[in-house]
């Protein structure tokens, strides 16, 4: 149930993220997750897309710096104290998160959150006996 994330480091510069949009949009690749952190010179996009080798091909092709990250996409009540419910299972279980961000869609009428583990095995083996439910990459890339 491990997903592929795209972590593509970019140059802190006007227009380098529309480029990246471009770039995606005319190789036919959707994106489904997205998170930004940045410094004064340098940032991490991470990205969920529906086709994560096509994506790493892309930008290798164009001169970015990719990497893929194993991530776990796990559906999160959405109500009030959704994922706060989550992550205090998470935090009881012992389980330690790096980051985490918002999907675009939801599933099975529950939002879903990209959770980025320091242990990912250890976490999928036990996160359903937790009555946690994690995505397959399938169904995380065809959302």
């Amino acid at each position: 149930m491990k997903v592929k994330q795209v972590s593509v480091f970019l140059e802190n510069r006007a227009g380098r993220m529309a480029e990246v949009a471009r770039l995606l949009g005319e190789n036919d690749i959707n994106i489904r997750a997205l998170s930004i952190a940045d410094t004064a010179n340098f940032g991490i996009l991470r990205l969920i897309v529906n086709d994560v080798v096509r994506a790493e091909n892309v930008f290798r092709e164009a001169g970015f710096t990719v990497d893929l990250t194993d991530v776990i996409a796990i559906e999160v009540p959405d109500t009030p104290g959704g994922l706060a419910s989550i992550l205090d299972t998470l935090n009881q279980a012992g389980f330690s998160i790096e980051y985490l961000y918002a999907f675009v869609e939801k599933s099975a009428g529950k939002a879903v959150v990209v959770f980025r583990f320091e242990d990912t095995e250890a976490v999928l083996k036990v996160i359903n006996t937790l009555g946690i439910r994690a995505l397959t990459a399938e169904q995380v890339y065809a959302m």
